[in-house]
């Protein structure tokens, strides 16, 4: 049965995304909207975008390579048998077939991606699945993989909701955030290209994706960057009535958090940077802040200049818990598993080499659909 209110009581059952048939990145103004922060940043990022050949920037697919493929399918596959060690029961997507054909909208078409990082177009609150408004054209239909999943809850009493589905026009998106010369903790930025006008232009659209919201148990932390997670997290309030209190944090990051701020258990996160702590609610800010040491070049695969990173340098904060006590950390981040050894945590290393290649860590990759526990109220 689902259920599953935080991110830290006992793990039971978890869905592991799939790699398999990942090979391209669709270059398009939906993806470079998602992933400005770190395609148009120059610290750690090579290539930095304005120094690759145009011929590179112009190109909508933008090819991985087999090596980088086939290492992550490794990853993958063994983050699901770790968690299968730790008696956690492990429910997998329906693979991306090799041959899958474009998604076609309204005015656009994007190749579509396995559900690899699937924490992000799901919001699990209790026992409802939330399918959130997808803000990525090629992964438009990726909740469909794990419909088969979904039906299993389903059947079994769990609620399933649908946010409403978002056009995706060019001008769909609030550039707002993007287009500011400074953000608050992300730093300058190129601008993203003017959009193209449509007869399907509905306006800015709600969009909002499930890692955008931190889930502590009836308090609910969601980071609001543009007028599209606005209007997302406004049919939120509504939808969950009293059920939870809703508190809008502005622009921590350009969308998700969960490489920002993760709850280990009650009264203590891991967190980036001390200034995370000034966007908490009043009652989150005496909880403990566990701060790792800033990560190292040398953690990282050295990558070629047709690589296109994804993620900042802080990814591996994206980890993910399996008990109050116990928590998966990449094996790559000795600064992480340090810190919270030292915080008497017991740490499960698990190898994932391309994190910035891919968009994710392992909280990125996972969706807890069954933990301990009931609804309680942590303030």
């Amino acid at each position: 049965m689902l259920n599953s209110f935080d991110e830290w009581s006992p793990l039971r059952e978890v869905i592991v995304g799939s790699a398999k048939n990942y090979c391209s990145h669709d270059r398009e103004v939906s993806f470079d909207l998602f992933f400005h922060e770190n395609l148009f940043r120059s610290d750690w990022a090579y290539p930095r975008l304005k120094s690759s050949t145009q011929k590179q920037v112009k190109e909508r697919e933008w090819t991985i390579k087999k090596r980088y493929v086939d290492e992550l399918n490794e990853d993958v596959e063994g983050l699901a048998d770790t968690l299968e060690m730790l008696g956690v029961k492990v429910l997998r997507p329906i693979p991306l077939p090799e041959d899958a054909e474009a998604i076609r909208g309204f005015g656009w078409e994007a190749l579509p991606v396995p559900a690899l990082n699937i924490r992000d177009n799901t919001l699990l609150l209790g026992n409802e699945i939330i399918e959130t408004p997808p803000a990525v054209r090629s992964r438009y239909l990726e909740t469909r993989l794990l419909s088969k999943v979904f039906r299993e809850y389903y059947d079994a009493g769990a609620k399933w909701t649908t946010m409403p589905r978002p056009m995706l026009t060019d001008r769909s998106f609030d550039l707002s955030y993007a287009r500011s010369t400074e953000t608050t903790l992300g730093g300058p930025t190129e601008p993203i290209e003017n959009p193209q006008s449509s007869p399907f232009d509905v306006g800015y659209e709600m969009i909002l994706d499930g890692a955008q919201v931190l889930r502590l148990g009836k308090d609910l932390i969601v980071n609001i960057a543009n007028a599209n997670h606005a209007s997302a997290c406004e049919w939120l309030e509504r939808h969950l009535g009293d059920r939870y209190r809703v508190h809008r944090v502005h622009q921590m990051s350009d969308n998700h958090i969960d490489s920002m701020i993760l709850a280990l258990k009650p009264g203590v996160f891991l967190v980036r940077d001390q200034r995370v702590r000034e966007f908490l609610p009043e009652p989150f800010k005496k909880w403990k802040c566990i701060i790792p040491p800033e990560p190292t070049e040398n953690q990282f695969p050295v990558y070629d200049d047709g690589d296109l990173l994804l993620t900042s340098p802080y990814i591996d904060l994206n980890v993910l818990s399996i008990d109050p006590e116990t928590v998966l950390v990449n094996e790559d981040c000795p600064s992480v598993i340090q810190a919270l050894e030292k915080e008497n945590f017991t740490v499960v290393p698990v190898r994932h080499r391309h994190r910035r290649l891919f968009g994710g860590g392992f909280h990125c990759f996972t969706l807890d659909t069954v933990r301990d526990g009931t609804l309680e109220d942590y303030r």
